[in-house]
């Protein structure tokens, strides 16, 4: 077992007429085609630092497993809007643990997909830190909430969306957290 001390965000779009190769594109879209990814679930290791993908990705060797937390999407239908978006809080302290989120779906835009999973991993967190927030009141004001704490210093999101291509092609999109040892 290990705990990752790096971790950084990629994201890419493929179409294809077969959708494992529509997934696949997207993932070369996303640099990461040549890895065994093994999803894992939500939380961010303490003291893990965020490289950009470039950095990340001298990393990783062709063939190794690699853990990452991955958001899809894909559709047979032209025209339709797809996003996957990764969420991500982190705490104030650096050594506590923190969340990240993944979030798929249709219709909607980059920036409103992001900051849902953004809002569904500084929910996490809050919950996780004892933060009281009324989860009916509008992420603007919870996000308020959460940083007057003190207890949760940065919430980001990264999206990859994509409008189904014509002549019955798949379209997937993917956005990914992806680890490094």
């Amino acid at each position: 077992m290990y705990v990752p001390r790096y971790m950084f965000f990629t994201k890419g779009v493929g179409t294809a007429k077969e959708k494992l190769a529509s997934f696949e594109n997207s993932l070369r879209s996303a640099r990461i085609a040549h890895l065994n990814l093994v999803t894992v679930s939500s939380i961010f290791p303490p003291y893990c630092k965020i490289l950009d993908v470039d950095e990340g990705i001298r990393f990783l060797e062709p063939g190794e497993i690699t853990h990452c937390v991955l958001a899809r999407q894909e559709i047979q239908e032209a025209g339709r809007r797809i996003v996957a978006s990764i969420g991500l809080a982190l705490p104030a302290e650096n050594g506590h643990y923190g969340y990240i989120s993944e979030h798929h779906g249709f219709g909607q835009t980059e920036a409103v997909a992001g900051e849902y999973a953004e809002d569904l991993a500084a929910s996490m967190l809050a919950s996780t830190l004892g933060i009281e927030f009324d989860p009916d009141k509008d992420y603007d004001e919870r996000r308020e909430v959460y940083k007057m704490s003190g207890k949760i210093v940065e919430s980001q999101h990264f999206s990859q969306g994509a409008i189904g291509a014509e002549n019955g092609l798949w379209t997937t999109v993917v956005a990914a957290a992806v680890f490094v040892k």
